[in-house]
């Protein structure tokens, strides 16, 4: 396996003029959640829950906001932020699909699930569709292993998932989890 490298050095971080850390949202942050923790390093996860929650993603601009309000150093921020695969670094699709690719749901045939929205939408893992619809995630334990194969599509997850149930939920149809 060759290690590819990031220019990390001179990476740009894209900005806009308008804040993504909005007046309000810092006043819940310093007011409702800084107040739980006796260390800001532990209000980080919560106030990048509130930003995702916010904006659907967490942008680059925004953890630097965020280091800022919390007397941290971006990298903090990025540390955390980069390691949970519950936080996007970038924009995702309207409709996230995360198929479980633990032990038991790659014994229970995760893999065609995997390929079967692959071909189908022509993006790969942790891609999106370039109509912004469809986003596909490989992720880890879902702690779902007695119904594996499983999926979260948003916030939902199903179990004992086949290809028909997925075909129904690419096409938009409602199914019950």
């Amino acid at each position: 396996m060759a290690w590819k490298t990031k220019p990390s050095g001179s990476f740009e971080i894209p900005r806009r003029d308008t804040p993504w850390i909005t007046e309000s949202m810092a006043t819940e942050i310093r007011e409702k959640i800084m107040p739980r923790y006796e260390k800001s390093m532990g209000s980080i996860m919560p106030s990048l829950h509130a930003i995702q929650h916010e904006h659907g993603y967490i942008a680059y601009q925004a953890m630097i906001e965020l280091a800022t309000l919390l007397g941290l150093k971006p990298a903090d921020i990025l540390d955390t932020a980069s390691f949970y695969e519950e936080f996007h670094l970038e924009p995702v699709g309207k409709c996230v699909i995360g198929i479980c690719q633990s032990v038991a749901c790659e014994m229970c045939g995760h893999q065609a699930l995997v390929d079967y929205v692959r071909n189908r939408l022509d993006i790969e893992p942790h891609e999106t569709t370039d109509d912004g619809k469809f986003t596909l995630l490989t992720l880890e334990c879902l702690g779902a292993c007695d119904t594996a194969p499983c999926a979260l599509v948003n916030d939902d997850r199903f179990d004992n998932l086949t290809l028909e149930q997925l075909g129904r939920i690419l096409d938009g149809e409602q199914i019950t989890s």
